[in-house]
Formats: structure tokens, sequence, C-alpha cells
């Protein structure tokens, strides 16, 4: 068992670079871990934006990152966000996350009104509900798959911390690589690590920022067959950005950003009862 008691709220800021905000110590079961579920209506998004801008300084002054952006995402929605570099994609996650403070507008991520929350509840907030998947892996080096996997739950003060980390490693195909670090895993494998731990306590949200990006085509679709099975067991919502319009395709709905602002709204019901009526026509 690792021993993270004496590093307390701040070890946060050190998890960002790795990626991790989940856990929770109370809630219902999943494969063995006891999951925090948010408080959230029945009927109500898990996550809203209300007219959310974002502004950052830069020498030539202001530069407008996200305009007027309102979006919902239902508990367990997958919600695909396309666009080109620069469209402002992540900077959108990033605020879904918490990690940055819009300039204008209301955020609300399992019930709870982000501006109304200080660092310390934000971190909380995202431990207890939301997993990271980023395109870089964000795996700690000196520590083995296991241990990576196991760090929050630790957090969360889960005593069998090492056999969840090892059932989640096993569920995405690593059950043999448990003791090896980082540096000594493939693309993919690493990948692979960084679903078992965004997933390992249960999220009720998973945002993936890009989770193929660093991959060939034939690794990235064994990660994303993770991502998405992963995703089946637990009924999380996910938030998934890509430039790929394939991938897109496996959610259930598709937004398009462009300038900061969603320009584009498609859902694959919508693309099933087209292709239905052109073959019905043909």
């Amino acid at each position: 068992m690792l021993n993270l008691a004496p590093m307390g709220e701040g070890w946060d800021d050190v998890l960002w670079q790795g990626g991790v905000w989940q856990g929770g110590a109370a809630g219902f079961p999943i494969g063995g871990v006891s999951r925090m579920m948010p408080t959230v209506p029945l009927g109500s998004p898990l996550v809203l934006l209300d007219d959310v801008c974002l502004s950052l300084a830069s020498a030539a002054g202001a530069v407008e990152i996200l305009r007027g952006i309102s979006l919902a995402i239902a508990p367990g929605e997958t919600v695909a966000l396309v666009g080109p570099s620069g469209s402002g994609k992540s900077s959108l996650m990033m605020v879904v996350a918490g990690l940055e403070r819009p300039s204008a507008g209301r955020v609300i991520v399992a019930g709870q009104d982000l501006a109304a929350l200080d660092e310390n509840a934000l971190a909380r907030l995202r431990r207890r509900h939301v997993g990271i998947v980023f395109q870089n892996f964000h795996l700690l080096p000196t520590m083995t798959a296991r241990e990576n996997v196991a760090i929050p739950l630790e957090l969360a003060g889960h005593h069998d911390a090492g056999a969840l980390a090892e059932a989640a490693l096993a569920r995405v195909g690593l059950g043999h690589r448990l003791g090896h670090y980082p540096g000594q895993l493939s693309g993919g494998e690493q990948q692979r690590v960084a679903i078992a731990r965004a997933f390992v306590a249960g999220p009720a949200l998973l945002l993936a920022d890009e989770p193929t990006g660093n991959l060939d085509g034939a690794t990235g679709r064994v990660v994303i067959d993770c991502l998405f099975e992963e995703h089946a067991r637990l009924g999380s919502a996910l938030l998934l950005i890509t430039h790929d319009a394939r991938l897109a395709e496996r959610c259930a709905r598709r937004l398009d950003m462009a300038d900061g602002r969603i320009v584009g709204e498609r859902r694959a019901a919508d693309d099933i009862a087209a292709a239905r009526a052109l073959h019905a026509r043909g």
C-alpha cells in the first residue's frame, strides 16, 4: 500500500500532472470500489454550461478562447467534441474539470456550481466524480502500472487499492504488466494504464482529450475499445475530444467547435434515421 497520507490536499496538484481526479468513500460498489454518486436531481444534466466565456490575457491584449458556450451532458451520455486545433476544445474540457475559471457564465458539474467552490473543494469534486485521460498519458514515471492505477484509491482510503488496481489493469488486458514502469511500456499500453486509472474508482464523468492522438491506427482502436468498454460497464458519461470523425461516430452525440463556439450538433440516431430513409428511397 502506498503511503500518500502525508501529502494531503496538495497532492491533487501533483495528480493533475497525472490526470487523476476520482474516487470517493461512500456510495454503491462498482467492481469492488465504493462509488460516490453525485447529487443530481432526476432528469437533470450531469454537466451544464450556460453561456460560458473564457478570455486569457496576452501581450497583444485579451484573447477570447470560449465564446458563449451552452452545453448539457446527461448522466451516461457519450458526447464527441470535434474541431481543428485552436478551436477551444481542450479549454472547454479544462473549464468542465474546474481547472480553468470561466470569465463569464455558469458551470455546474455533478449538481455543484463550480463558481461556489474553492480550490480544495474543486479537487474533492474531481476526485469523487471525474476521471481524465490525456493524449500524453501523464503516468508517474517512478511508479509501476499497478501503483499508478492505485493512486486514486489510496487517496480515497481504500485498503484494497492494490487488488482493485490489478483487476482494473486486467480489464484493459494488462494483467501481465502490473510491475512494469511507464518507460517499459509501449504507448498503447501506457494509455491503457491511464484508462484503467481514470475508471478505477467509478467516476460519473470521464473526460478524454485526444486519447489516441499519439498512437498508430491499430493501437488507437484497441485503446478506444477499452475506453468504451469501461464506459459501458460503469455507465459513466463521456466527453471525448477528438479530430477523428470516425471515432466521433461512436458517440451518441457530436458537437462541432470552431473559433471558441459550438457551430454544429448531430446525433447518431438522426444519422441512422437519415441512412434508413435514403436506403428506402433507393
